[in-house]
């Protein structure tokens, strides 16, 4: 099998804006999914939002360490299809969908049992601990799908589909909002079930959309059930670098909530307020380093290292201006932050450092970008190593922080912008020029 001329050859800079578009759309759909449960359980009181917090915080943390499966999957079907080969991309993609069973029924088996315990353990007692237990009791059943969706949607992005995995998320996030209405408050023919209904609600639409996207990749693409016990060895490898990559990235991100919380309640809830927004500016940032992803992994296919270098210059420069322009808006734009997402007595707190995020997400966009460019690649190694030297960077910096005065929430953001910057200094001097095992050190793949 021969592949025709990919358009990033023709349309460099057209082609990864119409790939990184529905990416990110696809990405948006389920934090605003997320807000409307917020919205919908808020009508029900302090207690069962606290339990909804507690529920999604614990099952998208462990649906979040599984994530390897999905960005090693697209990797290595990018790889298979750059290289023409589709008995591998279909060996490729059978394998990690049916790992991603085997682990969305582990979670079943293990969350079941400790869910109470889990609760508690995020500081879930009483009223709040029950609705968290019995959200999380329903939800888990959705595990399986949750996993499908990742793997299947790193398997099409992977062959260069961008536009499914973005119908089937909008789509069964649609679903979600529907059937949030009707459970959580009993309209139609259904129950009154709150806490419980948002959990129904998502299982079935997480379901839904792993039943659609299943069917897509095994009707167009086909799926293979012969596979090596080398390959399972060798996703279950990357997924160890992944998981203490992502394991390092979790806890750093929880200590500086804590380090600001420690400040202050202002300092907490300005914190907070930033967080947010990171959240909301990185997945921007995530679509270009998904596509970048796919892009290099298919040339890495074609052993065209001109191209995946070429991928990499388009990717960075489209990355730091978004970054950049990103930067003006959040400055520009504090007045509304302010407004609708701050307390006035927080605002001699959270301007200093927010200024400071504001000019660091140039950087934030080189991070995310070399992550992205090193997937492609296969170098999870690399970015283990990456992230380990950046959180012992990041917690030293936080250790030496004077939690008193208005600038106290400022120095806790100077210790995020020296894990990121960090970290964007070790994917670029991966790639120029190219330290260590490098694809880039080379003249060819």
């Amino acid at each position: 099998m021969i592949n025709k001329p990919h358009p990033f050859i023709k349309h460099p800079h057209r082609t990864l804006l119409a790939l990184s578009f529905p990416v990110l759309l696809s990405m948006t759909a389920e934090p605003i999914t997320g807000l409307v449960d917020t919205a919908f359980i808020a009508s029900l009181g302090s207690a069962s939002v606290a339990a909804l917090g507690v529920g999604t915080t614990a099952l998208s943390s462990l649906f979040w360490i599984f994530s390897f499966l999905s960005i090693s999957a697209q990797t290595e079907v990018a790889q298979a299809h750059g290289k023409g080969v589709s008995a591998e991309t279909r060996q490729t993609s059978s394998l990690a969908l049916m790992m991603a069973i085997v682990f969305g029924f582990v979670l079943i088996a293990w969350i079941l049992p400790a869910s109470n315990w889990i609760a508690g353990l995020l500081g879930a007692s009483g009223e709040i601990q029950a609705e968290a237990v019995t959200y999380m009791q329903i939800r888990i059943y959705g595990a399986p799908a949750v996993l499908l969706m990742l793997v299947s949607f790193g398997v099409l992005r992977g062959l260069q589909d961008m536009r499914t995995p973005f119908l089937v998320a909008v789509g069964s996030n649609a679903l979600n909002v529907i059937l949030d209405w009707l459970l959580i408050f009993g309209n139609g023919p259904f129950p009154e079930m709150g806490v419980a209904g948002s959990a129904l609600a998502s299982t079935i639409s997480q379901w839904v959309g792993a039943i659609a996207v299943l069917s897509f990749v095994a009707g167009k693409h086909g799926l293979s059930f012969s596979f090596s016990w080398q390959a399972v060895i060798r996703l279950l490898r990357v997924g160890g670098d992944l998981f203490i990559r992502t394991g390092l990235l979790t806890i750093f991100l929880a200590a500086t909530t804590r380090a600001a919380t420690r400040i202050g309640a202002d300092a907490g809830a300005a914190h907070q307020a930033i967080r947010q927004i990171f959240v909301f500016t990185s997945l921007a940032l995530d679509a270009y380093a998904i596509t970048v992803q796919s892009l290099v992994g298919y040339f890495v296919g074609q052993n065209s290292i001109n191209l995946v270098k070429r991928v990499v210059k388009v990717g960075m420069s489209w990355s730091v201006w978004t970054g950049v322009a990103f930067g003006f808006m959040m400055w520009l734009g504090r007045g509304t932050i302010i407004a609708f997402l701050l307390p006035s007595s927080a605002i001699s707190v959270f301007l200093p450092a927010w200024a400071l995020f504001s000019i660091s997400l140039p950087i934030n966009s080189l991070a995310f970008l070399t992550d992205g460019v090193h997937w492609g690649t296969g170098d999870y190694k690399y970015l283990r190593n990456a992230m380990v030297l950046a959180t012992l960077v990041g917690f030293i910096s936080l250790s030496i922080i004077n939690p008193e005065g208005t600038l106290a929430l400022f120095w806790v953001w100077i210790a995020v912008g020296a894990w990121t910057t960090v970290r964007a200094a070790t994917g670029l001097i991966r790639i120029w020029p190219g330290i260590g095992k490098s694809v880039f050190s080379s003249p060819s793949l």
